[in-house]
């Protein structure tokens, strides 16, 4: 234990000279021990460790996106999950579920608290026993009404200095804006008019880690969430964790060492416990917070959605063969998280210098058409940019760039049974689960474009839906399932697998996967187009020695000479087990 706590002490003491070099850095780590109780439970964790298989898939939902009379939304949800998830989802991301102002939850007004409308503590343990719990820490910002901010109003110490506070006069043209509002808000306080600096909304106030006090507040937090039963920590938005007057304040230095120390401090309290970074950025800067192995365990793969859209409605793989042939191997101890819809919108910036902005156009424009509203963010010279696609992404695939066709539900498939079968954990929203569609009129309601894409079932109407084989919302679920099952059992699919690219034509998709045994290998081919596309064997290098069968089909390909006739959006999982 004294030796497992002097290696703790000496991983804090560099991450807090980097980070707060004006700082005693022994004085706060001693700190953040006693605020994590390490010296009494510090654990071991081992270097690149995979925390995951290819059993584990995720499920991505809001506390009350399903919801019945006279019962508390989170055990509505947690009925609902067991009933129809137990067997194929074993992890579950609850989206913001603590009391919140605006923005469905991202405006936290009390960290430490649930929403009395979802229900309470006792009902995310009780969830957390059944799955693998996801939370969000959201850590760039707080509500405007939250007690912090109340006390900055008032100057009372020490939340005076959780917030920014910059002079408007400052020159702050080379921030990275991913919204069109003024960045900084004029706020009365007892102290005088004060400039507040908010990335995202007015009513989310970000802050100040430059503030050692905050982030020993931030760190309970994050210590009262593991006793909660979380596990996995969605960092949101922490890109822009950092500020730095005269640069563009995102993915600065001290973000990523920010990041480290939280896992340091984390898997020492769990060495289980996993820290995924929510960064929707450019793939490269993307790709830099697994750091060396010791930041993020698990990234968002943000360049898939909107380059899966892409090919979807072009019908042609040449942006995702060239995208798959860059993304490196994640190392041992560290993933992608493969996700194609969420409660957010289609992001278009992981895309930027891998679309021309004539292809972002042309995909806004045919989504534009099939109902989707477009976000968009402000550059440094005031023009506008499209930021973010929000649709449902059941309707975003009811056709092509040629309009809407017969597909839909084919093509929904394929885009899952790419998501699945690609390196990495795959996370299911639940509306695609659902197969929901636009809900326009919440939009309205709501005057936020992204709750297109955050409707609210009604549990029994749900139910009477999924019990008819008719409707396209049991089909999907039905077909989702089966799908889940059969990646689940592929060792080959295990998210840290062998993944090479295949170039078999424009209208096809597809890649090798081998199991870490190198025993499993399975060829994954994806028709992308509603064109018919054809595959000699001949041309992937199938071993003659073993018997290939297709997983989805169940049939068997004797002759490695033959021709592979893939159907408009038909997929084929070629395994040799």
């Amino acid at each position: 234990m004294k030796k497992r706590l002097l290696a703790l002490r000496e991983k804090l003491n560099n991450h807090i000279r980097f980070i707060y070099p004006e700082v005693n850095p022994a004085e706060l780590t001693e700190q953040l021990i006693a605020v994590m109780d390490l010296d009494s439970q510090c654990q071991r964790p081992k270097a690149h460790q995979n925390h995951w298989s290819q059993r584990d898939v995720i499920a991505i939902s809001y506390g009350d996106s399903i919801s019945r009379a006279d019962e508390k939304p989170l055990q509505t949800l947690h009925q609902f999950f067991n009933q129809h998830f137990s067997e194929v989802i074993n992890s579950i991301h609850i989206l913001p579920f603590y009391p919140y102002s605006s923005d469905d939850g991202f405006s936290v007004i009390n960290y430490k608290q649930v929403n009395q409308a979802l229900g309470e503590w006792s009902d995310i343990q009780h969830i957390a026993s059944d799955f693998k719990l996801m939370a969000d820490l959201v850590i760039n910002h707080c509500s405007s009404r939250s007690e912090w901010f109340e006390q900055f109003k008032n100057n009372r110490s020490p939340e005076k200095d959780y917030f920014i506070k910059v002079d408007p006069a400052t020159d702050l043209s080379q921030v990275t804006r991913p919204r069109t509002n003024p960045l900084l808000r004029e706020v009365v306080t007892l102290d005088g008019t004060r400039h507040v600096w908010c990335t995202f909304s007015h009513d989310q106030i970000d802050l100040n880690f430059a503030n050692p006090q905050l982030l020993l507040e931030m760190v309970s937090v994050i210590d009262f969430y593991l006793g909660m039963g979380i596990s996995i920590f969605r960092l949101d938005a922490v890109a822009f964790l950092w500020k730095e007057i005269g640069s563009n304040c995102l993915n600065l230095p001290q973000t990523h060492e920010m990041i480290r120390l939280i896992r340091t401090l984390v898997e020492h309290k769990n060495s289980k416990a996993i820290i995924i970074t929510e960064t929707n950025i450019p793939n490269r800067e993307n790709l830099a917070y697994f750091g060396n192995a010791n930041e993020a365990h698990v990234i968002y793969n943000f360049t898939l959605p909107p380059l899966l859209l892409h090919g979807l409605l072009n019908g042609n793989s040449f942006h995702l063969n060239n995208w798959l042939m860059s993304m490196p191997p994640a190392q041992d101890g560290t993933t992608y998280l493969n996700f194609i819809a969420s409660h957010d919108g289609i992001g278009l910036r992981p895309v930027e210098g891998i679309l021309s902005d004539e292809e972002i156009n042309r995909v806004t424009d045919t989504m534009q058409q099939y109902g989707a509203r477009i976000s968009w963010r402000n550059l440094a010279d005031n023009q506008v940019r499209p930021y973010e696609i929000n649709i449902s992404l059941y309707d975003a695939l009811s056709g092509t760039v040629n309009g809407p066709d017969n597909w839909q539900f084919e093509r929904f498939m394929c885009a899952h049974a790419i998501m699945l079968s690609l390196e990495g954990i795959p996370a299911f929203y639940i509306h695609s689960l659902l197969g929901t569609e636009n809900d326009l009129l919440k939009m309205e309601h709501s005057a936020n474009n992204r709750s297109i894409n955050r409707h609210v079932w009604d549990y029994n109407e749900l139910t009477q839906l999924l019990s008819d084989s008719t409707s396209h919302h049991a089909r999907v679920l039905g077909r989702l399932r089966q799908l889940i099952k059969i990646r689940t059992r592929q060792p080959a699919f295990h998210p840290n697998a062998t993944q090479y690219t295949l170039h078999l034509g424009e209208g096809v998709f597809a890649y090798w996967r081998q199991s870490r045994s190198r025993e499993q290998s399975i060829f994954c081919f994806h028709n992308i187009s509603d064109q018919v596309q054809q595959i000699s064997l001949s041309s992937v290098n199938l071993v003659a020695t073993y018997q290939w069968h297709d997983l989805f089909s169940g049939k068997v390909y004797d002759d490695l000479y033959s021709t592979l006739q893939l159907q408009p959006y038909e997929c084929v999982w070629l395994s040799n087990q």
